[in-house]
């Protein structure tokens, strides 16, 4: 139950980070199918968090709990490394793109730190990909490019959370019922 949970929560910051993103210089028809299928992803998890939820018995496989110290060190090092970052980015006079590059970023570390503390390698493929969506957009922010750094960054970080939280959630779920 735990994994769906932490998948659920995947889906919604990776459909947040596509309905934020996606604009120009995406046409408008395109900006809003993304939106669209980030929307129904999350809501395709939710509705497998759900059937989760409903199948497992209490007290059933009751495990050591995914959310104890070594994770909430690892959220507290996240947010600081997230506001400062920003703050720093800020006062470093960089576009305003340069901020969904660096929470790509540092959300990508994350993924990657929890890795050992859940003893799951796993983690780290969507903390890798992240952060080098996120390392891509800090690259391109001080380009002539910087208007595609929404895109990369966050739209296909987005993406990359969605499929890996459908893919994932889909398998726990028919791993269960067959």
């Amino acid at each position: 139950m735990q994994r769906m949970t932490g998948l659920l929560v995947g889906a919604i910051f990776g459909a947040v980070f596509v309905v934020v993103n996606a604009q120009s210089p995406l046409d408008a028809v395109t900006a809003n199918i993304l939106r669209a299928a980030a929307c129904l992803a999350a809501v395709a998890v939710a509705g497998m968090w759900v059937a989760t939820v409903r199948r497992e018995r209490p007290g059933a496989g009751e495990r050591r709990s995914m959310y104890g110290r070594g994770y909430l060190v690892v959220v507290a090092a996240e947010a600081i490394l997230l506001f400062g970052g920003l703050r720093v980015l800020a006062a470093w006079g960089s576009p305003e793109q340069a901020n969904v590059a660096w929470v790509a970023l540092v959300v990508g570390v994350h993924f990657i730190a929890l890795a050992p503390v859940w003893k799951d390698r796993g983690i780290a493929v969507p903390g890798v990909v992240l952060t080098l969506l996120g390392a891509g957009g800090l690259a391109l922010a001080s380009t002539a490019a910087v208007a595609w750094v929404p895109l990369v960054s966050g739209v296909l970080s987005g993406v990359a959370l969605l499929a890996g939280a459908v893919t994932f959630g889909w398998r726990a779920v028919t791993a269960r019922t067959a």
